[in-house]
């Protein structure tokens, strides 16, 4: 297949990658989807990929792109295309939002052909070259590490940040001068 990729004529490589795009799109719109309405309504796995899906969605794996959707709207879900990691959010977030399936794939589209424009011209061959410029240099190697630390450090610092709130959110505080008499 990465032969066909780099080497194929270009616009079959470019309706394969379109193609693939709507298909992961498609994936992701029912993984969030479906769970959404059957396993978190109906159901409390306690192992297996179930369980894992069901732990994501309730534990708002999804709720960047949900929050995405609802300011922005469905143009998006176009946009997201343009992005690594946060397309996954999105989509599955148009599923937990039961985004009628039609508007979802008008939406789509266009983000799905710029996605495999790309690809089919200069995507692959800039990952490529990034990755043999890192690996072959000592301060290739030394940038990542730093974007990776950094990275982990910004998530560790907001999510330190948002456990006492929620710590005092769920804290149930009774004044004894409300509490019925007896």
């Amino acid at each position: 297949m990465s032969n066909f990729l780099s080497e194929g004529p270009f616009w079959a490589v470019f309706i394969v990658l379109f193609i693939g795009a709507m298909l992961r799109g498609q994936l992701l719109y029912w993984i969030g989807r479906i769970p959404t309405e059957q396993a978190l309504k109906r159901t409390a796995p306690t192992s297996g990929w179930q369980y894992k899906v069901h732990r994501w969605l309730s534990d708002g794996g999804a709720d960047a792109g949900v929050r995405s959707i609802q300011r922005w709207g469905l143009p998006i879900v176009s946009l997201c295309y343009l992005t690594v990691g946060f397309q996954s959010l999105v989509q599955a977030a148009a599923g937990m939002l039961r985004t009628p399936l039609h508007w979802y794939v008008l939406a789509q589209i266009p983000g799905a052909l710029a996605w495999g424009f790309i690809y089919s011209t200069i995507g692959f061959a800039m990952w490529a070259a990034l990755a043999a410029a890192a690996a072959g240099s000592p301060w290739g190697i030394a940038i990542i590490a730093a974007v990776l630390l950094t990275v982990v450090l910004l998530v560790v610092r907001r999510r330190r940040r948002r456990a006492p709130a929620e710590a005092s959110d769920g804290d149930v505080r009774t004044d004894s001068s409300a509490a019925p008499r007896s």
